[in-house]
């Protein structure tokens, strides 16, 4: 139901919020989550573009979030990299039916609305805080020792 493109932001931003306040670079976060660097930063270019989280350039620069992870709804994120979109008249573009929406249609909006509530109401420090056993990111191997 959600794209790729969706899931890669939200590893992303969980990603930010775990390492907030500090910046992560594109390669960190690519690391971190198992995105492919190139997709990634197009994401984050997106999510940039919406507010959501800045990019810092130079020696100790990188990516982190505008503002608290306890203010950024999933659903935020969600939205700004692709938007929920909703049934509001037939999309099937059939006149008898026109804003009145059949009962396939109108289900698939009802789930689409409480998918809409259960991001609304969920932000990424939840997310952080839900720690049962598991990480909510990809375990990293650890990075092998460099010779000199």
């Amino acid at each position: 139901m959600l794209s790729q493109t969706v899931e890669y932001a939200l590893r992303a931003m969980v990603v930010l919020a775990d390492q907030a306040p500090t910046p992560q670079t594109n390669e960190q976060i690519a690391q971190t989550t198992l995105v492919p660097s190139a997709y990634l930063s197009k994401v984050l270019q997106s999510l940039g573009r919406a507010g959501i989280l800045r990019a810092q350039r130079g020696l100790h620069g990188g990516f982190s979030l505008t503002r608290p992870a306890e203010e950024i709804t999933l659903l935020e994120v969600v939205n700004s990299v692709a938007p929920i979109q909703r049934i509001h008249e037939c999309p099937l573009g059939l006149p008898t039916h026109g804003a009145m929406l059949c009962p396939l249609h109108r289900r698939l909006d009802k789930a689409l609305e409480m998918v809409e509530e259960a991001f609304g109401d969920t932000t990424l420090a939840e997310i952080l805080s839900e720690r049962d056993g598991s990480i909510p990111l990809c375990e990293v191997p650890p990075t092998p020792p460099t010779e000199e």
